[in-house]
């Protein structure tokens, strides 16, 4: 009889699919000061590191 606590065979892990290959876009700009990645939001870039900001409307803060 076999033991109740023996462990099942492990079963091999499926492959992944690859992605579709298609022209890179970052998610985010640069920042023009310092260089560091900006944080994309609704209405404008963001740099963490130096408060640079780029309004994405021509508006502004106020619509």
């Amino acid at each position: 009889m076999a033991d109740a606590n023996a462990a099942a065979p492990a079963k091999a892990a499926a492959p992944k699919k690859a992605k579709k290959a298609g022209p890179y876009k970052p998610a985010s700009k640069f920042c023009p000061k310092c260089g560091a990645r900006m944080a994309a939001h609704a209405d404008r870039f963001a740099c963490g590191r130096c408060n640079y900001t780029e309004w994405k409307s021509a508006g502004g803060k106020g619509k």
